[in-house]
């Protein structure tokens, strides 16, 4: 990110919107802008030397935790969420992003490459991997059919249902024949089948009701800006039939060499960011963040267009855009660039920019929106505290 294009130049309500955050003025009265934080625990050990700053960064980005170079960091603020918000969904959580995570095993000084593919941990060990491929995403959504029609996804979750059911009989008899280790080992398999069979007959009572209409997408489309849209459909669309309720989205992944001719900029990514101080290289950089702003405000006006209960989908929704380094150049992951969307059902106050001292961690943040979904979190990552200005005037 290129922080002086970025940051409004004061506190508060009045501010001037940058030439980043131009593209989102539609939403300014929803946004929160918060610069300041800070993710210290990605910053490295004694001994690590400079190594992996992008791992470091992708990995402490929404845990707060500083990881070991083997894949072992903390659950992330999403999957928290997702264990309450889950419940009643067919899905606990989406994860989604524009890229195709073709990078696995260890990457830079022998760190894990899943520090650069994901966001997301159901836990220390486990990286929920971020999908690229829009037929992939629409398939989790609504199996393998050709379409969103309910006839023919009610008949796929009765077949699934009926193997399930099958399953859970033979390993009922099964259990009798255990001893006491193997028991416990084949109930919470059991316990799996049965939450399975739960979000079955959500999925049931979901085909309903009418279902958005769309098609299997086929591919990956060449056209960048065509590729997000299809991929922010599918978001939408995930949100729209209460498929799930909690989703993490990686616009570009760490490391990204991904280049953008559509707006001039052949050059990749990545190297971009080091550009040095370079004029001609940052002002590529420029043009690329803003370019990303357009396509999140392309999202939220397609959140803002689609009805739920009395409002939108945006009315109802907590939506964090931000990256997990403020500067490339250095590997900084200092003044990070934050904005949220949405009031909180009240609980927030947005329209404004909030500057937070150099001492605040971005971890505190988290439990602050984990309160309005109802999850109750003492700490959370290298969490201090919670960001009670979001809520004052």
């Amino acid at each position: 990110m290129i922080m002086d294009q970025w940051t409004p130049a004061i506190e508060g309500a009045a501010y001037e919107l940058t030439p980043t955050l131009e593209p989102l003025a539609a939403f300014r009265d929803r946004m929160l802008v918060l610069t300041g934080l800070n993710h210290n625990s990605a910053l490295p050990l004694p001994g690590e030397g400079e190594s992996a700053p992008h791992e470091r960064a992708g990995a402490t980005f929404l845990t707060g935790v500083h990881p070991k170079m083997e894949g072992n960091v903390s659950i992330s603020v999403d999957q928290i969420a997702a264990r309450e918000l889950g419940r009643d969904t067919q899905l606990a959580s989406l994860e989604m992003g524009l890229h195709i995570s073709s990078v696995v095993g260890q990457c830079e000084k022998d760190w894990s490459c899943a520090y650069l593919n994901t966001l997301s941990w159901s836990n220390a060990i486990t990286p929920l991997p971020s999908e690229g491929q829009p037929r992939a995403v629409f398939e989790r959504l609504f199996g393998d059919g050709n379409s969103t029609d309910p006839s023919v996804r009610l008949a796929r979750l009765r077949k699934d249902r009926s193997l399930l059911d099958s399953m859970t009989e033979s390993a009922t008899r099964l259990m009798r024949r255990l001893g006491p280790s193997d028991r416990t080992r084949l109930g919470q398999y059991l316990d799996a089948v049965r939450d399975i069979e739960r979000r079955i007959q959500i999925a049931e009572g979901q085909t309903t009701g009418g279902l958005p209409t769309m098609d299997r997408p086929p591919g990956i489309p060449t056209i960048f800006d065509e590729y997000a849209d299809l991929m922010f459909d599918l978001q939408v669309l995930a949100f729209q039939t209460d498929m799930t309720r909690v989703g993490t989205f990686m616009m570009g992944r760490e490391q990204s060499n991904r280049a953008f001719p559509e707006i001039g900029v052949p050059d990749a990514h990545h190297g971009l960011s080091h550009h040095k101080n370079n004029p001609e290289m940052i002002a590529k950089g420029i043009q690329i963040n803003i370019y990303h702003s357009k396509l999140f405000a392309n999202f939220l006006e397609k959140m803002r267009a689609t009805p739920d209960g009395d409002g939108s989908l945006l009315d109802s929704s907590l939506i964090v855009y931000a990256s997990a380094l403020s500067d490339g150049n250095q590997h900084s992951v200092a003044n990070l660039p934050v904005l949220l969307f949405g009031d909180g059902a009240g609980q927030f106050k947005p329209g404004r920019h909030l500057r937070f001292g150099k001492d605040v961690p971005m971890s505190n943040l988290y439990p602050t929106l984990l309160d309005h979904f109802g999850v109750d979190v003492e700490s959370f990552g290298d969490s201090t505290g919670k960001l009670e200005p979001l809520s004052l005037g």
